[in-house]
């Protein structure tokens, strides 16, 4: 939606190094993204930084009524965006690095997928090792972790030290293809199993 692209342009231009891109994600890199979601049962399902709400309204379409949604958004203009946008959503302006304590006042025990559109390659080392150690302490041991990157990305040493990071992190990690349809073009890694 243009509205989505201007909106998503200012506040990146606002803060890039939280937003980190510059456009939402394509239809089809939501669909990469979000495949882990389990077709039965209820599962809570966490999503950080879900910025315009093309992740949201996927996770939406696959839960369909079922378990529990939980969007993380740092940034309050996105936030009261994906509240307004998708009541059905519990939304919470907080800094994903809060997240066990988000599930705790929510009577939530732990995530069974963790869906993030975080721009992990833009944070410093500190912020991945906290970020990362946040949602693998929230997370059951079956659960699923998946997250993209940004095929430019890939040389960057944030983008390789995050990498590491994900090997060190979870006891299986793969790269899926490219969407080469979504603007920049980007890859999603699934990750399972958090290392305890």
């Amino acid at each position: 939606m243009p509205n989505d692209t201007a909106q998503f342009l200012g506040q990146f231009l606002r803060a890039p190094t939280t937003i980190g891109a510059f456009a939402p994600s394509s239809r089809r890199l939501a669909a990469a993204v979000c495949a882990p979601i389990p077709e039965r049962g209820e599962p809570t399902v966490v999503e950080l930084g879900p910025g315009t709400g093309p992740f949201t309204a996927e996770i939406q379409q696959r839960l369909a009524g079922r378990g529990h949604h939980l969007a993380v958004e740092v940034n309050e203009a996105m936030a009261k965006l994906i509240a307004a946008r998708f009541p059905e959503v519990d939304v919470a302006h907080a800094d994903a690095v809060r997240l066990g304590e988000l599930l705790f006042e929510r009577g939530l025990r732990q995530a069974d997928v963790v869906v993030s559109g975080l721009p992990w390659a833009a944070f410093p080392q500190t912020l991945q090792r906290d970020l990362l150690t946040a949602v693998t302490s929230a997370m059951n041991h079956g659960a699923a972790f998946t997250t993209f990157s940004y095929i430019h990305a890939i040389p960057l040493s944030s983008a390789r030290r995050f990498r590491s990071l994900l090997a060190d992190r979870f006891e299986e990690v793969v790269a899926g293809r490219t969407v080469w349809r979504n603007a920049p073009p980007a890859f999603v890694f699934h990750a399972r199993r958090p290392r305890p």
